[in-house]
């Protein structure tokens, strides 16, 4: 699956059980975001005729960063990974960034990238929004769902999902795994007369049954569906009503964790 934008085409490679590796194109020249599978992506490459100028890590999880030494001994490109002393990116003298770092690369000049602090999932968590139009969420958000808290707190998710509903509606999200059609089944015990999540789940299961990706998916359809983006609405219905909205997504992210 190929999403396009101007020159620049971005392609889902799944990989291990449920990861998508988010392959960035434009030309011949390519970058990698979170590659746990080096295998997969030199395939890739390989198949398209593109060099690899650069490797994207979102956090430390090995899904995530297992392809990236042998990538960046292969192609000698440069490794952009969290602010962090962990041994994951160190072995790979990996280029540290922070929220509101802007990446840039010589043989891709359409693109730019900034740098969002997103912590929830792992505490050194970040997010890579390209062209402002394109978030690499990682583990932070996913299709109709948000990631478990191994490292922060809820307070600290909770204010990460904020700050992804803050960009533009029309952004387009592209998380690190295929988790939505088990999200769904979820938001769907949460607000079961949602008609928008209904839809979703009979286009969510269509595309499954033909074995096609769920995502990337758009900020507008995760506003209206995604229960983690939707506590205050949820504060004012019956359930919950009266609740602080960080207190629902609180309750919410427990459930989901037995679901």
């Amino acid at each position: 699956m190929q999403e396009t934008s101007a020159s620049i085409q971005i392609t889902a490679l799944p990989a291990f059980n449920d990861n998508y590796l988010w392959l960035i194109h434009a030309g011949k020249h390519a970058l990698v975001v979170d590659p746990g599978d080096a295998a997969v992506v030199e395939q890739a490459l390989e198949a398209g005729g593109y060099q690899l100028d650069g490797i994207l890590l979102t956090h430390h999880h090995a899904d995530h960063t297992g392809g990236a030494l042998a990538l960046q001994q292969h192609w000698h490109c440069p490794v952009y990974a969290p602010d962090n002393d962990h041994a994951a990116y160190r072995e790979l003298n990996a280029f540290r960034v922070k929220e509101g770092d802007q990446i840039t690369f010589s043989a891709l000049p359409d693109l730019s990238c900034e740098v969002l602090s997103l912590p929830g999932h792992t505490l050194d968590h970040l997010a890579f929004y390209l062209n402002q139009q394109h978030l690499f969420s990682g583990d932070v958000m996913f299709g109709a769902g948000c990631g478990r808290l191994f490292e922060g707190t809820p307070p600290q998710m909770y204010a990460s999902l904020q700050r992804i509903a803050a960009l533009p509606s029309e952004t387009l999200i592209y998380p690190a795994h295929e988790y939505t059609a088990h999200n769904i089944a979820f938001a769907l015990t949460v607000e079961p007369e949602n008609t928008t999540l209904q839809q979703r789940a009979r286009n969510t299961a269509l595309l499954r049954e033909h074995q096609q990706p769920t995502l990337p998916t758009t900020l507008a359809l995760e506003k209206a569906t995604n229960p983690f983006l939707r506590c205050q609405s949820l504060a004012q219905q019956p359930a919950f009503y009266d609740w602080q909205p960080l207190d629902v997504f609180t309750e919410l992210r427990a459930r989901r964790n037995v679901f």
